[in-house]
């Protein structure tokens, strides 16, 4: 009896930690996110090239900053379109923290429909002609819907912003 029980709480056990687990850095589903992070923010935040953006995000996109405030798809892209990317001098630069990415899959009945991606970046201004300079760090986290065999981008949190000096 006391064989049955222990192997009970260890099934339980095991079958808990992997619902809840991050799936590994070098699985399938982490390196798609990981690439499609890099069209938000390497394209879109980064070299400004808003349509990739804009097709990456959901019609009911809902973005949420702990300074900025909340917003829908069309007032965070007019804010990516006057604010990151109105100028080239004192850009905006996202660098993503190595090692700090982390994605959570999403299960309806067995079947993946979407995942939680969070991490950790830095923020930096580049100027012409200058090094780029530190900014802030900030925490982030994103879920993703897996829509048509295509990921977009549904809501985000962006918090626990802090300046650097």
């Amino acid at each position: 009896m006391q064989k049955k029980i222990t192997f009970l709480l260890i099934a339980i056990f095991l079958i808990a930690q992997a619902s809840i687990s991050q799936v590994p850095k070098d699985s399938e589903l982490f390196i798609q996110l990981q690439k499609i992070d890099s069209i938000v923010f390497q394209e879109g935040f980064n070299k400004c090239n808003l349509p990739a953006l804009k097709k990456i995000i959901s019609e009911d996109f809902e973005f949420y900053h702990d300074v900025g405030g909340s917003s829908n798809k069309n007032i965070f892209m007019e804010n990516m379109k006057n604010n990151i990317c109105s100028t080239p001098n004192n850009k905006p630069i996202r660098k993503l923290i190595v090692g700090s990415l982390e994605v959570y899959p999403l299960y309806n009945q067995g079947e993946l429909y979407g995942a939680i991606q969070n991490g950790i970046h830095e923020f930096w201004i580049k100027n012409p002609n200058e090094e780029l300079f530190q900014t802030g760090e900030a925490k982030f986290s994103t879920t993703w819907l897996l829509i048509n065999n295509q990921w977009i981008m549904k809501n985000v949190l962006s918090f626990d912003h802090k300046a650097t000096h």
